[in-house]
C-alpha cells in the first residue's frame, strides 16, 4: 500500500473514533480504540514498538516507542493536549530520522474537529 493511502485510512480511521468518543480521554484510549478501527479495515500495525537508536555507530537499547508503526512506512504519534506545540512536530520529526522512515502523523484528539488536530511531516532525509 502506498504512503498516500496509508495516511488516507489512517486519517479516517481516527476521525471514526473521535466521531464516536469525542475529545477528552488521555491518548491510551484513542491508541486503543484507534487500534481496533485499523484493525477492522485490515490494516497492519505495531503498537508501541520499541526501536534500538544508533548513536556514532552504536546500538543503544532504550525505552524509544512509537506509538503506532503502520504498514511498516507509517509513524503516528498520538496527542490528547489543549494544544499542539511546535515540539511534538519536533519530536515526531526526530522519530522519523532515527528510524529512517518518510512519513509521519501527528493526530492531536484533544480537539472539537478532528481534522484540525492532524499534521502531516515528513522526513526529507
Amino acid at each position: 500500500m502506498a504512503e498516500d493511502n496509508i495516511t488516507n485510512q489512517i486519517i479516517s480511521a481516527a476521525i471514526e473514533v473521535h466521531r464516536e468518543l469525542g475529545s477528552g480521554l488521555i491518548e491510551a484510549i484513542y491508541e486503543e480504540f484507534l487500534s481496533m478501527e485499523l484493525t477492522d479495515r485490515n490494516i497492519s500495525f505495531e503498537r508501541q514498538k520499541i526501536i534500538p537508536i544508533l548513536y556514532k555507530k552504536q546500538i543503544i537499547k532504550s525505552n524509544f516507542s512509537l506509538d503506532l508503526l503502520v504498514e511498516n512506512k507509517v509513524v503516528v504519534e498520538l496527542k490528547a493536549v489543549e494544544n499542539s506545540l511546535p515540539i511534538h512536530t519536533a519530536q515526531l520529526l526526530t522519530y522519523l530520522k532515527l528510524t529512517e522512515y518518510r512519513i509521519g502523523l501527528l493526530i492531536n484528539f484533544n480537539v472539537p474537529v478532528l481534522k484540525n488536530g492532524i499534521q502531516r511531516v515528513v522526513n526529507d532525509y
